[in-house]
């Protein structure tokens, strides 16, 4: 019998009724099936000596960091069975150690049940062990193929603010999040640890920090591992936690010193989390909470091998990845293998037929509270449907004249206040301290921004509690807002256009993990992340050209077709009905661009509805084509200053060229612009020619950088005759006009451009291309000398008096 059935004196170490033992038991099982998933395709008991043909072709993985991960899964599931009313999510921030939360999973059961042809027997070790890191297989990472996971690790640096954001309005959960010592050297987790300032004990849940102190990353020894601990402690401290150190390990030490350690500190960091939201909930005095966490201090690829060709291996470097590389080669290499694996007495934790022992199976977590089957990191299946109030009582009214002077981000800021209104735990934005500067500030109405932090009289809309996070890390909003989607909520984040693209590989990772979801039947679709962009790059002149850069349009539309939407609604109602959209949606990434300052409305709520639903239209008011005739040029528009350029374009040809016909398009969502073979937006041909014919001249009036619109269209039949104007990285401080200028988006140019571009138009109307010319060089003047736009290129007064609904501009 063994050691854990008989109850050794092992055994007495510990909670009675989960002894220390079936922690270790458990530990090695996961230990054994880890090392099991890096090297082997078959004989997964090791039933007979190992063969070079058990052996995988290529060894991919990494065993440095999974020994920690195992050992913290074993001892929280110890947690989970002594505390009925705990549930726990765990974050991998190592997820580069995917075959051990894999491993996990298989132990929980939970692998099984959601790939049941990787069963519980030895076929299904076969399998869990064949298909890891292996062609047809599962990633090497806490992938979503991996469950309980809703963080993989790839990219460094994102699991505590992961974490957070599960947290926010989840009371009952705990997040473990496991901290590598590379992944600390992160600037976005380095500015994670901040985030504890903003959990509130009595609405929030909590996080329990786990750094993992191995002390080395592929090549280097890890930052944090080489200060003295006094400093280590004071670091964390000075961040607002209560750390505490676990440590051993080292030098063959018995692993019982460690777990009997690590039970107690975990123990105590659980219970100070349940006193700090006892007395949160029950009246107690308000005080921000110093939360526990642990810094766990043991080697890198521990239990591994000591030494391999006489260097050493575990609590070194060289245990990052596959600490024996030629396994299949050389015969010492295998040998050494196959010690390493029966170290950890496989005979003891699982029977003839591959199945976990009944002893360590009978001690594991039931259904939900299993880690690898908790609901919230399967975000979809718990989410529940935003209540969307009509935006009618918030639209702007045009029923009587276009051109309704509105800020259309304020509008839009009054409309949120309702949503927050109708979903108070359900729906959350972030922002890195500009939700005012972006006029969303109408939500202060309803919600305050939660700080936990000191608040002064002059403070204003800061509370304990509140429905708005701000923190000055473009990495912390958008991480924080994942976290949040993924475990089942609702949200936006707004930022500044130029400076989202500090989260260009964060929205990578984030689209990725959406994309490859989609392949794994159990998973279900979450809310999809919504970034709104305002003080866009057309009015960033007071803050000159570091402020103008409108390039994150162009990193998004490289991702997945299934993923990715980008809007540019050109008004206060198309911004509405886009954002009401976009919050219906599931696992779909989309960019809002809309300006907060002072412009035109153009569309009713009704007409602004069905221009969202087509994508791209035709405004016949704003043109001056003739039904029945073809038009001479097309004239369009895709972002709200772009569309008042362009329709003021067509006033000018109307008083000057007043022969040319011109037809007026619209672009609200970008991707209609692609072929439909490229993306699920896309508008058929037949559709597309229709609107921009096949043979006519398109002057286009583009928001970002020209080349998108050609990327975007260059399958299109008259993409020869197609000339985009937008930003061509000219900025500086200015005017909004002379800005234009600058990078000839301005009305004067788009007319010009009509006029050079229509055959027979040129040499008719160089005294008009001439004139226009001149009112350019007269604007510039104007500008520089008194410092202001002149009056006729600063407002829309022509628009606001001329054009009812069913007019045409000049009527």
């Amino acid at each position: 019998m063994t050691e854990l059935e008989t109850g050794s004196p092992a055994q007495a170490v510990g909670c009675e009724s989960y002894p220390l033992q079936v922690v270790d038991a458990w530990w090695r099982a996961a230990n054994y099936l880890t090392v099991g998933q890096i090297y082997l395709m078959d004989n997964p008991l090791l039933t007979r000596p190992l063969a070079a043909s058990d052996i995988k072709p290529r060894l991919l993985g990494h065993w440095g960091t999974s020994p920690a991960l195992n050992l913290l899964w074993a001892h929280l599931n110890r947690e989970l069975v002594r505390r009925p009313e705990l549930a726990l999510l765990y974050i991998a921030g190592p997820g580069h150690g995917g075959p051990a939360v894999v491993a996990n999973a298989w132990l929980d059961g939970t692998y099984s049940e959601l790939f049941p042809h990787v069963g519980t027997d030895e076929a299904g070790l076969r399998e869990l062990f064949r298909q890891f890191s292996f062609p047809g297989g599962i990633p090497s990472h806490a992938s979503p193929d991996t469950p309980g996971s809703i963080h993989e690790g790839g990219e460094l640096g994102y699991s505590l603010v992961h974490a957070y954001g599960a947290a926010l309005d989840n009371p009952g959960l705990t997040v473990a999040c496991v901290v590598g010592d590379g992944e600390a050297e992160t600037g976005t987790l380095a500015a994670s640890w901040h985030l504890g300032k903003f959990i509130n004990p009595e609405t929030d849940g909590a996080v329990l920090p786990i750094l993992n102190l191995n002390g080395y990353k592929i090549a280097n020894p890890a930052v944090l591992a080489r200060i003295p601990e006094r400093e280590l402690l004071a670091l964390f401290e000075g961040y607002g936690y209560s750390p505490r150190i676990v440590s051993g390990g080292f030098d063959g030490e018995d692993p019982m010193v460690v777990h009997t350690a690590l039970a107690a500190e975990l123990d105590r960091a659980l219970d100070d989390i349940e006193h700090i939201q006892r007395v949160a909930r029950t009246g107690g005095p308000r005080e921000r909470a110093s939360w526990p966490m642990i810094i766990l201090r043991t080697p890198k690829g521990w239990t591994g091998p000591r030494e391999v060709d006489g260097l050493p291996v575990e609590n070194t470097w060289r245990a990052h990845q596959v600490p024996l590389a030629q396994v299949r080669e050389r015969d010492d290499h295998r040998a050494q293998l196959e010690e390493w694996m029966h170290s950890y007495r496989p005979e003891e934790l699982f029977d003839r037929d591959g199945r976990l022992s009944p002893a360590l199976a009978s001690m594991r977590p039931r259904g939900e509270r299993r880690m690898s089957a908790s609901p919230v990191a399967n975000g979809g299946a718990v989410i529940r449907p935003l209540l969307l109030p009509d935006p009618a009582s918030r639209a702007v009214d045009v029923s009587t004249r276009r051109g309704a002077t509105a800020e259309a981000t304020r509008v839009l800021g009054h409309w949120l206040a309702d949503v927050m209104r109708a979903n108070p735990d359900n729906f959350r934005l972030f922002g890195p301290d500009e939700t005012a500067s972006n006029r969303l500030d109408g939500v202060y109405a309803v919600t305050a921004k939660q700080w936990e932090g000191e608040i002064l009289a002059t403070d204003e809309n800061l509370a304990g509690e509140g429905k708005v996070i701000e923190i000055l890390s473009e990495n912390l909003v958008e991480g924080l807002l994942e976290g949040y989607l993924l475990t089942g909520r609702h949200g936006l984040t707004s930022s500044y256009e130029a400076f989202i693209q500090v989260v260009d590989s964060m929205f990578n990772q984030h689209a990725k993990w959406l994309e490859a979801s989609a392949r794994v039947p159990w998973r279900r679709p979450v809310a999809s992340l919504t970034y709104l962009l305002s003080s866009h790059v057309w009015r960033q002149d007071h803050n000159g050209f570091s402020h103008q850069d409108p390039g994150f349009l162009g990193h998004v539309v490289t991702k997945s077709p299934d993923v990715t939407r980008v809007y540019l609604p050109p008004d206060a109602n198309t911004l509405l009905v886009t954002m009401e959209h976009c919050f219906t949606t599931r696992d779909h990434i989309n960019v809002v661009v809309a300006g907060k300052q002072p412009a035109p409305s153009f569309l009713s709520l009704e007409e602004a509805r069905v221009h969202g639903a087509r994508g791209i239209s035709i405004w016949p008011w704003a043109g001056s084509e003739i039904d029945g005739l073809e038009p001479d040029v097309v004239i369009a528009a895709a972002g709200d200053v772009p569309t008042l350029e362009a329709m003021e374009a067509v006033r000018l040809l109307r008083a000057n060229v007043p022969e040319m016909r011109v037809r007026f398009v619209n672009v609200i969502d970008l991707m209609r612009l692609q072929d439909p073979s490229q993306h699920q937006h896309g508008m058929p041909d037949t559709e597309f020619d229709a609107i921009f014919t096949t043979d006519t001249p398109i002057v286009f009036a583009f928001h970002g950088y020209p080349t998108l619109i050609h990327q975007l269209a260059y399958r299109r039949h008259n993409h020869h005759n197609l000339h985009v104007r937008g930003f061509t990285e000219h900025g500086t401080t200015t005017t909004p006009f002379d800005m234009l200028m600058l990078n000839d988006l301005d009305r004067y140019r788009l007319a010009m451009d009509a006029i050079r571009h229509v055959a027979g138009f040129a040499g008719r109307y160089g005294a008009v291309s001439q004139r226009f010319e001149d009112e350019r060089a007269r604007h510039r003047a104007t500008a520089y000398r008194t410092g202001e736009d002149a009056a006729e290129v600063s407002g829309w007064e022509w628009l606001t008096e001329v054009v009812g609904p069913g007019a045409r501009m000049g009527d």
